[in-house]
């Protein structure tokens, strides 16, 4: 599926890149779950599949903040307060440690209420809002919004499926 340029497209994305991982996270095994075997987000690092589901959610609601900063008037600071762009592992192991008090079933509750939050300020926001003005540097919010949310789903749904076939999953 092509890079979306606008909204219509930014939502079947979504929604399709959101309902394969969907597909993929129902057949996991809850006991593998919390093994850590999946190379992490930051180098030399491992994560699980629960810590790959806290760092959808936390880019979810990072892009849920953005929003509401922006709303508010208020000065946003990418990709976080406290966070470079060339801090995303350190950053990524903050999402995986501020979920793991969550299960498995409460992490997937958890990406899906963000992801229909986002779904529905898309829905909302105009073609022009979305993709004919500029949101953070060169970037448009349904740029932005589509890097956080369908072509993280999509990335994580290949690491899932690679991790299942080398363990045997289906």
């Amino acid at each position: 599926m092509p890079i979306p340029q606008n909204k219509e497209a930014l939502l079947l994305a979504i929604e399709s890149a959101y309902g394969k991982l969907q597909e993929e996270l129902n057949t996991i095994p809850v006991e593998h779950t919390r093994v850590k075997t999946l190379a992490g987000h930051a180098q030399n690092t491992m994560m699980s599949i629960g810590d790959l589901i806290a760092y959808l959610i936390g880019w979810a609601n990072l892009v849920l903040k953005w929003y509401d900063k922006k709303q508010r008037n208020e000065k946003i600071l990418f990709p976080e307060e406290g966070y470079q762009w060339n801090q995303l592992g350190i950053l990524a192991q903050k999402f995986y440690a501020d979920y793991d008090h969550l299960d498995y079933h409460q992490r997937c509750e958890q990406l899906e209420k963000a992801v229909k939050k986002i779904k529905i300020i898309v829905d909302q926001l105009s073609n022009e809002q979305l993709y004919e003005t500029l949101w953070y540097n060169k970037h448009t919010m349904g740029r932005m919004i589509q890097l956080n949310t369908s072509s993280a789903y999509k990335n994580a749904r290949i690491r899932i499926r690679k991790w299942k076939k080398l363990n045997k999953l289906k």
